[in-house]
């Protein structure tokens, strides 16, 4: 999912429209909308600083709209591909079903990612169980890591046994 989709998406899960969301980040009134338009459509990109305005007026991480190109199977097989290399993230099968696991040995591995995983996979679960709400579950994503450091404690015990 490139940037221009993820703008969109955050856009129109706030309710705004591109000549708001444009004035919000500093454009004219005149230009507004055009400005986020192309945006959206990919026709142009948005510079670091402005990723960061972004992130702000959509109460986000800036990471949550810089996700890897996997608006296709193939871009994403090579995201996942390039997840293997770099953090030893490989498909296995589990109750028949096909999933990704942490190689242990494999020679990046990092125990940093392992917490992540588990945090990710307990938020999941609070979801799952009723626990926390969509809304939460999804403020947990789209502010990560910021709430990274709440979980990080209850994560670091959970490996150790």
């Amino acid at each position: 999912m490139a940037i221009g989709e993820r703008m969109h998406y955050f856009r129109t899960l706030l309710g705004m429209t591109q000549k708001y969301l444009g004035q919000r980040i500093g454009f004219s009134e005149k230009t507004a909308d055009v400005r986020i338009a192309q945006y959206e459509s990919e026709k142009r990109g948005p510079k670091a600083e402005m990723i960061k305005q972004l992130a702000e007026v959509f109460d986000v991480a800036p990471e949550a709209l810089k996700v890897p190109d996997i608006d296709n199977y193939i871009g994403l097989m090579h995201t996942l591909f390039t997840l293997e290399d770099r953090y030893g993230l490989t498909i296995t099968k589990l109750d028949d079903q096909v999933c990704l696991k942490q190689d242990i040995n494999h020679p990046n591995y990092d125990i940093s990612l392992a917490e992540d995983l588990i945090s990710w996979y307990d938020t999941k679960n609070r979801l799952t169980s009723g626990s926390i709400t969509t809304k939460a579950y999804d403020h947990w994503r789209y502010h990560y890591p910021a709430d990274k450091a709440a979980d990080s404690n209850a994560n670091i015990d959970k490996l150790r046994k």
